[in-house]
């Protein structure tokens, strides 16, 4: 064993996390990756075999059974997040979980108290945030480049064509409010850095009861406003805006950039543009390595579980106001 690195299991063999959570953890200097579990040990070892990963096993309760793991991720469907981080704590498992957290603000709770009852790490996989691009964008605007913030708006769409995707499933906890725009709820509140106190939202229903498309607006108590567009309908679109008093920012590729350079627009009075180049970066790798970094020191996360449950409280006022076409919906701060 390695006292320098954390070892590695995942629960579950979902498309996000062999395209690009398993190759990040399996490029992190400070992780290794030990095993894969499926409900079914061949699929499991199918999965392993390709990409890679030494052990499979056939149930999620054997991996967690398991002595040479310290950590998980979990890539499952947003209703399964909430038991098998539970349990993954209660096996003294450290977990990295995909966004949404949970379903709901009281299931991040509970997870939460689990974490802290067994004594481990617990993060949402929101990878945007470690991309050296989003952290010159809060430093930005902490330096007042475009003065009193008053306006923020982002969008995160694109276009799914199977009809039985686990996104499409309302008992699944699908819809495009919970895949993509909690995203924009998070950047939303990140760059406000303060908490909304009402929410308007209008959605587009499919006949399974999901939102296909939503179009919403964070009202915050300075008078900043965010407004946001996400879909599983429409042509793809990812990009956010910035406005203050003094100037306003565009970021394009906003949350999925890849791995090249990336810029910040930068716009003031009578067109002056000023371009900031910053360098590529895997930002999965980031993540991972930077809540590995959080175990080994023994250090506080710079995301909290906290954190994510007020995202999903926002969630939750948005489909209330959905639920009511568009009635605004007031948060008790």
């Amino acid at each position: 064993m390695d006292v320098n690195k954390i070892r590695w299991g995942v629960i579950g063999t979902a498309r996000i996390g062999k395209i690009a959570v398993i190759p990040a953890i399996q490029a992190a200097y400070n992780s290794e990756i030990v095993a894969v579990a499926s409900r079914e040990l061949d699929k499991a070892a199918s999965f392993a075999a390709e990409i890679g990963i030494p052990k499979a096993y056939g149930s999620y309760e054997a991996l967690l059974e398991a002595d040479d793991i310290d950590a998980v991720y979990i890539p499952l469907p947003n209703s399964m997040h909430c038991k098998w981080a539970i349990r993954a704590a209660e096996k003294g498992k450290h977990i990295l979980c995909e966004k949404p957290l949970a379903l709901n603000m009281m299931e991040c709770q509970e997870m939460e108290a689990a974490a802290n009852q067994y004594g481990v790490k617990l993060m949402e996989a929101f990878m945007y945030r470690f991309h050296p691009r989003s952290e010159k964008v809060l430093e930005m605007l902490k330096d007042g480049l475009v003065g009193e913030l008053r306006y923020i708006r982002s969008v995160f769409t694109y276009r799914l064509t199977r009809p039985n995707n686990i996104r499409l499933r309302l008992e699944l906890g699908g819809g495009s409010l919970m895949d993509v725009g909690c995203y924009c709820v998070n950047i939303s509140r990140t760059l406000a850095r303060v908490e909304p106190v009402e929410v308007q939202s209008y959605a587009r229903w499919n006949q399974s009861g999901v939102d296909e498309q939503m179009s919403g607006t964070l009202l915050f108590s300075n008078a900043l406003v965010a407004q946001f567009n996400c879909a599983l309908t429409m042509e793809r679109n990812e990009v956010y805006e910035v406005a203050g008093t003094d100037g306003f920012l565009i970021i394009e590729t906003a949350f999925l950039p890849g791995k090249g350079d990336v810029t910040i627009d930068e716009y003031h009075s009578q067109g002056e543009v000023v371009q900031h180049n910053i360098n590529g970066a895997n930002e999965y790798q980031l993540m991972v390595e930077d809540f590995v970094n959080c175990i080994l020191e023994n250090r506080p996360l710079r995301y909290t579980a906290s954190e994510a449950a007020l995202n999903m409280r926002v969630i939750e006022a948005l489909y209330h106001s959905a639920r009511l076409e568009g009635k605004p919906v007031r948060l008790n701060n």
